[in-house]
């Protein structure tokens, strides 16, 4: 398990340092769009990252309950218990979503004293559409278990999330070393709160079976 995780950590790093510096380059054009933008754009991102961690979750969760040689038969038909794919797709999903896009970004916010600075909890604030969004990305990955293009958008989504939450924090403009510590907290926002959320929380829940042959996150689809 040990092994995995940090084969997955190694494997997303230069994928999730190109999102953060897609990120500071949104943030040098989009340095002096309003506080009311940059919140209503960051609840367009928030949610979407959601969906697509519940979805993502909860499919890891439940392909990882089937065994190689049956899982067309297996997973299609739903052997996971619906209550505890609930219970791990949204735990997983809001839990470190807001952890990842909203906490972190706080943190470094906190830490350049952006005159802004205030933390967004999108499933309290806007409750009615984070809430059925995990719940809905739950669902999907009932019927239609899927990872790797959801994985894709869930770590380029949760950087630009994590991105507008510190935008409506920074007032009017920034210091040379603020951008760098930007960088590095977009990169620590995405890079293991999405790793964990999509391969490693859900597997914590995955029953050993040792006559089982399972799949390997490479050979999802």
């Amino acid at each position: 398990m040990l092994k995995n995780i940090f084969e997955e950590l190694r494997s997303h790093a230069p994928f999730t340092a190109l999102g953060s510096v897609s990120g500071i380059a949104i943030i040098l054009l989009f340095q002096n769009i309003p506080p009311q933008a940059s919140h209503r754009i960051f609840y367009v991102l928030h949610p979407a990252h959601i969906f697509l961690s519940a979805l993502v979750t909860a499919s890891m969760y439940e392909l990882h309950t089937c065994t190689h040689a049956h899982i067309s038969i297996k997973c299609i038909t739903g052997k996971c218990n619906l209550w505890v794919l609930l219970l791990i797709g949204y735990t997983g999903s809001v839990g470190i979503a807001t952890l990842s896009d909203s906490i972190i970004p706080f943190i470094g916010e906190s830490l350049l004293n952006l005159p802004n600075k205030v933390i967004h909890i999108g499933f309290i604030e806007k409750w009615w559409l984070v809430n059925p969004l995990a719940l809905l990305g739950v669902a999907v990955a009932y019927f239609r278990p899927s990872t790797k293009f959801p994985h894709f958008g869930h770590v380029l989504i949760s950087t630009w999330a994590s991105l507008f939450h510190v935008i409506m924090a920074k007032g009017q403009g920034l210091a040379i070393l603020s951008y760098f510590v930007i960088f590095v907290f977009l990169f620590l926002a995405v890079w293991i709160p999405c790793c964990v959320s999509d391969i490693v929380f859900p597997l914590l829940f995955v029953k050993k079976d040792k006559n089982a042959e399972y799949l390997q996150p490479e050979q999802i689809k």
